[in-house]
Formats: structure tokens, C-alpha cells, sequence
């Protein structure tokens, strides 16, 4: 028997919004008073909004617990499995003490901070979250700059503010795909209309992350190396979108970045070369610095060769693993799906959230060889054989990271959970309903939705699926451009990265700085809630000055 999502059971639009806010609220005050573990605070969140489901929203209590057990199921293979897998090779390259070889070769890229800082969070970090996304760069980078040297809070928000500007286009383009399902506009508009709103934020994120890191007067004496990083991200960005396709945006642009500034560093450098390994944020008294253990000889070429081979392979893995070649022939041979019975197709999503009464599904695809974090897998255990380990180390190597990682990984599978709940029940369509009610502003509240919806949910992806139907059928009651707001509500998201819960559980665990996402949180909540302001006012902009017009493409056939 189906049941149809209410929106407004308490008939009061006012209180019935405040009682679905409390479990977001209380999870986001938990976490950034850091007075409760993330995993405990996730646990409460998600019992209290099961509690709000079945008893104010009056879904029934098992199809609660189905949607609440399929949420963690996908959290775990969509997120965790990635950040359990990146931390294994990780492990490995750091026991054979190839990460630190591996980190001395970046390091003669640029010794200086800063610059190591737009070398591998913004340029080789945008290759991986193109090729990968779902938390992929942020697990990188972080333990790529904690192996550097940097505190943990540096490598954890540089990480995430450079994963700001290119998540909208991550793992080829799967935010973009999702939309296109959610909003029923095509993908190669929706990447027309993301890839013009992203242009500005992509090349002020670079500028922006290191006035956040050093100030404005040592940014400034990196200006022409910063500017090479945007530009040559940007450039490739607009254009792949805009006139080609939104799947291979990030992982062309990120190589082009990475190798333009690799390049240029070449023939240029700073007159003030900052080598200092305790350069923090100026307010970062929250971490400490663990300067990495300098190398007890040069390493040798074959060394250095030896240290990239596993990152090389990760690289190539993944853009393999991503292919649609793959995908298809890797679906084809190992594609179940469980459908979720009693779930599955028989909660209904009504108007005004939706055109139209939609059942939703409730299914899990258990494409195992396909997964990103199989890829990541993969990758390690050939790495891990070429460098020597026995298959038996292996496993033994793979189960003590399970360990290592187990809180981060509850979390993570707590937090998709809650999101998923929170969308089957209702409750995220009230709140989308209660930012819709803001009329002539909601192109500004639009973002917003979208930037609240990749906090709550750790995904553009999956944010893009619970508004992105909203957002058009707001955009047609209000007279606004649905492209506009569709692409907003990914562009607006792609600044709620640095709060989302889920990915800072993925910048801890890669970190090791253990139970520190409040502290996270509280330093990042700033300025995000900065950047996803400035995403609001464009795009307010965009819907109300006629000569920004052009940045707004037609739908086909009108």
C-alpha cells in the first residue's frame, strides 16, 4: 500500500518547518560544539528524525526503517568505501616510506607553502574529484599535506575550500546527471548554465583559500601563480562545458591547472620563498604542526619513479573505472539490484515539491565492480604488490584500516542515513517549501537550498536529487528561468562542501585528527556561509539584470 509525503502535517507552515529543522539543527549545534562525538551526534540526529517521521510527518514506522537501513547501506559503498580505500594505499606508500619520498618530489616542484598549497589541493585535487568526487580529493589531499607538514586543520580546510569550486562537475559529471533526472532539463544545458555561474568562483576559490591561509600582503607576493592556477582551470572549465560536454570537465581542467603551474614554477618563483613549516592560518591554535621527518638521503630518480607509480596507478584506475566502456561492461557482468520491498515505488512525493504525484524508488544497485572505491581498491592492491607486499600482508594491511577508520566510516554511514530519511519522509520537501515562500528572493534563498541540502546531505549529487525537481517547479510558479535555478541549486551546493558533516568525517579520518569535525566546522562555517552568499547574489543578478541574460541558456527548442 502506498503512502503520499505530507508536508504540512501540523497545519501551521511556520511550526511545522521549525519541528523538521530540529534534527539538522541539533546535529550541525552537536558537532560544532565538539561536545559530542560525530558518530553520537549523528545517532541522535537520526533518531529524532526517525521519531519526527513516523510521528509528526505520520509515515509508517517500517517504511522509516527500510529508508533509514538503505541510506546507510549507500552511504557506506558511496562514500565510505572510497575514504576506507584511499586510506589503505595511503597506508601502504607511508609503511614503505615512499609517501615521504613521494612529498619531497612535490616539495622540489615548489618548496614554498603556499604554493604547495595551490599545487595539490586546487590543481591536483580537481583532477581527482573529477575522476572520482564523492570525498576522493579531500582523503588525498589531506594526507598529502599532513605528509608536507601542515596542521591538520590547514590540510583539512585547504582541502575542502578547493573542493568547492569544482564539485558541480565531479566524478564525470554525476552531480550534473542527477540533476538532469531531478529537474527533467537536459544534462548539457544544466552544464551550459553551471559552467557560466562557476566562472567567477573558480578563479577567485585560489585567491580566496590563500588570503584565508597567509593573509592578503603573502598572497599577493604569489599573485602570478595563482592567477596561472584559475585561469588555467577556469579557461578549460567554461569552455569543455559550455561547448562540448559537463562529464570531463574537471579531470581535463585539473590536469591542464596542474600542469600549467607545474610549468610555469619552472621559470618563476617568489622573492620571498616561504619555506617555514609552522605557517598557519593566523588564527589556527586548534592543531598542531608535525614538521615530516626529513629523509636520511636524497632519494634517488628510480626512487622517486617508485614513489608516483602508486598514485600514477590511482590516476589511471580511476579515469578508467569511470568510463562508460567500464560501467557498462563491468554492470553487465555483476549488476543486482534489491529492490527494497515495502519501499521501493511506494512512498509518493506530491505537488508542489513535485510536478506531479512521483513514486519514489528505493532500490540498491550493488554495482560492486564499478564502484569508485573499487577502483580505489584495485589500485591499491596492485600498488601494494608492486611494492613488495605479500597478498596475506595485504588483507592483513586493508583489515587494521577498517580499524583505523571505523569511527569516520559510522558517521559517514549515520549521516547518509539521516539524509536519506529526511527525503523519503517529507521533511526536506517542507523545508525546500519553506525557502520557496520567499518570493522576489528566492533566487538568492534558491542557492541557499542547494548549499543547505549538500551540508545536510555530504553529496551536490544527492542535493541535486531532493531539489532539484523543487526548484523548477518553484522557478515556474514564481516566472523565473528553471535553468537558473537548477543550476543554482548545484552551484549554491557546491559551497556548502566545506560544513557538510560527511565530507569533514572524510578530513578527519585522512587527518587522523580524531574527533576534531566540530573544530572543523567551526572555523569553515564562515566562510562558507560567505561564498554561498556571493553564489547568491550572482545569481539574484542573473534573474533580474537583462544584460546578464546571456549567462542563461535556453532550454532546446525555445
Amino acid at each position: 500500500m502506498t503512502w503520499n509525503q505530507v508536508y504540512d502535517p501540523l497545519a501551521n507552515p511556520v511550526l511545522t518547518t521549525i519541528v523538521a529543522a530540529i534534527p539538522i539543527v541539533l546535529l550541525l549545534v552537536m558537532i560544532a560544539t565538539n561536545k559530542v562525538k560525530a558518530y553520537w551526534a549523528s545517532l541522535i540526529a537520526l533518531g529524532l528524525t526517525f521519531l519526527i517521521a513516523v510521528f509528526v510527518f505520520n509515515m509508517p514506522a517500517g517504511m522509516a526503517g527500510k529508508s533509514a537501513t538503505l541510506g546507510a547501506v549507500s552511504g557506506f559503498f558511496t562514500i565510505g568505501w572510497i575514504v576506507l580505500n584511499v586510506i589503505f594505499l595511503y597506508n601502504l606508500t607511508k609503511e614503505k616510506g615512499l609517501f615521504q619520498v613521494f612529498q619531497h618530489s612535490l616539495g622540489r616542484v615548489t618548496p614554498d607553502r603556499r604554493l604547495q598549497i595551490l599545487l595539490i589541493p586546487f590543481c591536483f585535487g580537481s583532477f581527482f574529484e573529477g575522476a572520482a568526487g564523492f570525498g576522493t580529493p579531500v582523503a588525498v589531499c589531506c594526507a598529502m599535506l599532513m605528509g608536507l607538514g601542515f596542521s591538520p586543520l590547514t590540510s583539512a580546510a585547504m582541502s575542502l575550500f578547493a573542493n568547492t569550486a569544482v564539485v558541480a562537475f565531479g566524478a564525470l559529471g554525476a552531480p550534473i546527471t542527477a540533476l538532469a533526472t531531478s529537474s527533467g532539463i537536459d544534462a548539457i544545458t544544466l552544464g551550459k548554465a553551471i559552467g557560466m555561474q562557476s566562472v567567477p568562483f573558480s578563479l577567485f576559490i585560489p585567491f580566496f583559500m590563500l588570503w584565508m591561509f597567509c593573509g592578503w600582503k603573502k598572497m599577493m607576493e604569489v599573485w602570478p601563480a595563482i592567477v596561472v592556477a584559475a585561469v588555467s582551470f577556469t579557461i578549460p572549465q567554461f569552455l569543455i562545458s559550455y561547448y562540448s560536454n559537463p562529464y570531463i570537465v574537471d579531470v581535463a581542467s585539473g590536469g591542464i591547472s596542474l600542469a600549467a603551474l607545474v610549468l610555469f614554477l619552472r621559470v618563476w618563483k617568489p622573492k620571498n620563498v616561504i619555506t617555514d613549516p609552522a605557517m598557519r592560518f593566523k588564527d589556527d591554535s586548534l592543531s598542531a604542526v608535525k614538521p615530516p621527518e626529513p629523509l636520511a638521503q636524497l632519494p634517488t630518480g628510480k626512487q622517486v619513479f617508485d614513489a608516483w607509480v602508486p598514485w600514477l596507478i590511482l590516476c589511471v584506475l580511476l579515469a578508467f573505472w569511470a568510463t562508460p566502456f567500464w560501467k557498462a561492461l563491468g554492470n553487465s557482468l555483476f549488476d543486482p539490484v534489491y529492490h527494497v520491498p515495502g519501499l521501493d515505488k511506494m512512498v509518493v512525493a506530491l505537488p508542489p515539491v513535485v510536478a506531479k504525484p512521483t513514486a519514489q524508488a528505493a532500490a540498491f544497485s550493488w554495482t560492486l565492480l564499478t564502484y569508485s572505491g573499487t577502483g580505489v581498491l584495485v589500485s591499491g592492491l596492485l600498488a601494494g604488490l608492486i611494492m613488495g607486499f605479500s597478498p596475506v600482508a595485504l588483507v592483513k594491511r586493508w583489515l587494521q584500516t577498517i580499524y583505523l577508520v571505523r569511527y569516520a566510516l559510522l558517521t559517514i554511514v549515520l549521516m547518509v542515513s539521516l539524509a536519506t530519511l529526511t527525503g523519503s519522509s517529507g521533511i526536506q520537501g517542507t523545508l525546500g517549501l519553506a525557502f520557496a515562500a520567499t518570493g522576489s528572493l528566492y533566487p538568492f534563498s534558491g542557492a541557499l537550498l542547494g548549499w543547505l541540502g549538500v551540508a545536510a546531505t555530504g553529496s551536490d549529487t544527492n542535493a541535486n536529487l531532493l531539489f532539484g525537481g523543487l526548484q523548477v517547479v518553484t522557478s515556474n510558479q514564481l516566472h523565473l528561468n528553471p535553468v537558473l535555478m537548477a543550476a543554482a541549486n548545484s552551484t549554491g551546493g557546491c559551497m556548502g562542501k566545506p560544513i557538510s558533516i560527511a565530507t569533514l568525517c572524510v578530513a578527519v579520518a585522512a587527518t587522523g585528527w580524531t574527533g576534531s569535525e566540530g573544530k572543523i566546522l567551526r572555523f569553515a562555517f564562515p566562510s562558507a556561509v560567505f561564498l554561498v552568499v556571493l553564489v547568491g547574489i550572482f545569481v539574484m543578478l542573473q534573474a533580474n539584470l537583462p544584460f546578464l541574460a546571456f549567462t542563461i541558456p535556453s532550454l532546446p527548442g525555445m
